[in-house]
């Protein structure tokens, strides 16, 4: 669970991105150095001109997405917020088909082996972006749903800012000013797809005015948005740190919660009345084949819906098994339902406190962190933090995700657990859920790509989902190579959080190709899941608001193992978890069927070292 991007992090920075192509920070406009290249192919080797290419885009992109920037620590464009626009959309096509235009001039046979596989992930990023312009962009179309709004956005996009001198309070003071604008586009583009009967479904909208009055407040101490102004650093003082108390108060409170207020009017009386009643993809325009497009995108596979389908349904009776055999080992007796139902009620596997949550789930990642040399032999130098989702958000959102951090900009990367209903927050599932979203699950992938040298910047922040969350779930499985999973109970949490992976293959798919009604999915969770009803309603949304996403993990999980079973009986007994856990990690995110190569290249590798 990304968001963390994966984690959703990096899709939630994405959302707020600008497409101002127009400004010239090195004398030229994007658009003028991609045409040179273009033009002068003869000037430069191959190899030059692809990371000439990486070089000018990237740097685009981080005009592009300001606050993708500061999440990277770069703050040269902290003072500006995206532009959601609809001629920002075509600009972004434009610079697209240049990008490509340049790749495909570019001699693939005369690139080196690392090259090689450079192009190939530049050239993977192009065509999914290609791909999704066939349909209305959903980030676009969709700036707010069930998994992205703005009381998620901006005041994470403020949290992150730099906060040490006058300047850094300048480059805030001018994004909060500029809300109303980033609202008001947004608008201009909800009105225009809805016109064109591209929507969210409208029963996953049902929180977001709640969720929106709850950051617009005037209670400065309990306003998101005021959290840069609770700690100013010692050097601002006197006069200066009191008009900037003072700047900071008006920004929020007479130019930033109007212009909320104005947006939750509009949601509430206009745009959320005409969303649609249908939860199902194939309800919209090309629905049908924009689904399809979204399953092969997030599994990077070409498999049909249908098969997905089915795969899920294999791995919920594989996965119901085991289960059988765990319920016995508790030594409970009753039914299959009447012990998931024992598991949802009964206070024992309930805190009563949000604090004792939090103070187990650091104590549940301090007891995995000294395992996990035993699992690899390469570690980040970025520490991670454990850390509480914000009330203003926690309504609505997952049971964890994991944030990425950043050394250049002092920031570590936090595992946030999500304190809301606990009744809802079994401790059974702790172990698994800390293994998947902190190490050594996302931020052990995250910060080892963000750390790896000779790679284009590109490649050390790409996600894509079907491996980084196949990861993710892949290091639920390790639990118990290093001591976790004692209990049964919390053994059974495990298989649960692999049942829960499961099912999604069976309700995305069904919801939005097979006819699936939304209580279709809620009772199908709750027939083979052990999660709570608040955390199957939570997920359902989730799914019929971000379409074929929740795919990704069960099918990188599953190749990942079918590699390492491939490896091990290739390899015998020259095979080591370590070398293979490097080599998956060692190469940052890519397509399934990249890894697939570059496992195998590996073992024949080694294969002939001992020959």
């Amino acid at each position: 669970m990304k968001t963390t991007l994966p984690v959703i992090v990096t899709i939630l920075c994405y959302l707020l991105q600008p497409v101002c192509l127009n400004a010239e920070p090195n004398g030229e406009s994007f658009f003028q150095q991609y045409q040179n290249l273009l033009d002068n192919s003869e000037q430069l080797t191959p190899a030059q001109r692809l990371h000439k290419l990486f070089e000018i885009s990237w740097e685009h992109g981080l005009y592009e997405s300001p606050t993708f920037a500061t999440q990277l620590g770069r703050s040269e464009y902290d003072h500006r917020w995206g532009e959601l626009s609809l001629e920002a959309t075509e600009r972004e096509k434009k610079a697209t088909y240049l990008q490509k235009g340049i790749l495909d001039t570019i001699d693939f046979e005369a690139l080196g082996k690392e090259d090689q596989l450079n192009h190939k992930l530049f050239a993977y990023q192009l065509k999914q972006s290609l791909e999704s312009y066939r349909y209305p962009p959903e980030f676009d179309s969709m700036p707010v749903n069930y998994m992205r709004s703005f009381t998620q956005t901006i005041p994470y996009a403020i949290s992150i800012m730099p906060t040490r001198k006058l300047s850094d309070f300048d480059n805030i003071l001018t994004r909060l000013e500029g809300i109303p604008k980033l609202l008001d586009q947004a608008r201009t583009v909800m009105e225009h797809y809805s016109a064109l009967g591209v929507t969210p479904a409208k029963n996953t909208l049902v929180n977001f005015p709640e969720e929106i009055r709850s950051i617009a407040t005037d209670d400065l101490e309990n306003n998101p948005l005021w959290l840069p102004f609770k700690n100013l650093p010692e050097s601002i003082e006197g006069q200066a740190r009191e008009e900037l108390i003072e700047r900071g108060r008006s920004a929020i409170i007479e130019t930033a919660n109007p212009a909320f207020l104005a947006f939750v009017e509009y949601l509430e009386n206009t745009y959320i009345p005409k969303c649609r009643v249908e939860i199902g993809w194939s309800a919209l325009p090309d629905g049908k084949e924009w689904y399809a497009s979204r399953v092969r995108a997030h599994t990077t596979t070409n498999r049909t819906p249908e098969e997905v389908h089915q795969i899920g349904l294999s791995e919920v009776r594989r996965i119901k098994a085991k289960m059988a055999i765990v319920i016995e080992q508790t030594g409970f007796k009753g039914t299959r339902e009447e012990f998931l139902e024992f598991l949802r009620t009964d206070p024992q596997f309930y805190f009563d406190q949000a604090e004792d949550l939090m103070t187990a789930y650091r104590a549940i990642c301090k007891r995995i962190d000294p395992e996990l040399t035993k699992l690899f032999g390469n570690l980040p130098r970025l520490p991670y933090g454990v850390v509480e989702v914000p009330d203003y958000m926690a309504k609505s959102q997952t049971t964890a995700y994991y944030q990425q951090g950043s050394l250049k900009a002092g920031r570590p990367g936090n595992f946030y657990a999500n304190t809301y209903d606990l009744k809802s927050r079994p401790k059974f599932e702790m172990e698994a859920l800390s293994l998947h979203e902190a190490v050594p699950g996302h931020h052990l992938q995250i910060a080892i790509a963000q750390e790896l040298d000779g790679l284009p910047k590109f490649r050390k922040n790409l996600w894509i989902t079907a491996y980084g969350e196949g990861w993710g779930l892949y290091s639920e499985s390790l639990g118990e190579e290093i001591g976790f999973y004692q209990d049964p109970y919390s053994k059974f949490g495990q298989l649960s959080y692999e049942m829960w992976r499961a099912v999604r293959l069976v309700v995305d798919t069904g919801m939005h190709a097979l006819g699936w009604s939304r209580q279709d999915a809620i009772d199908y969770f709750k027939e083979n899941s052990g999660l709570t009803e608040k955390n199957i309603t939570v997920e359902v949304d989730r799914y019929i608001s971000w379409p074929g996403q929740a795919l990704a993990y069960k099918t990188g999980e599953l190749k990942i193992k079918e590699l390492r079973r491939y490896a091990t009986e290739q390899l015998g007994e020259d095979f080591d978890v370590r070398e293979f856990h490097d080599q998956v990690l060692g190469h940052g995110l890519v397509p399934l069927d990249v890894l697939d190569s570059i496992i195998k290249s590996w073992v024949a590798e080694k294969q002939n070292d001992h020959s």
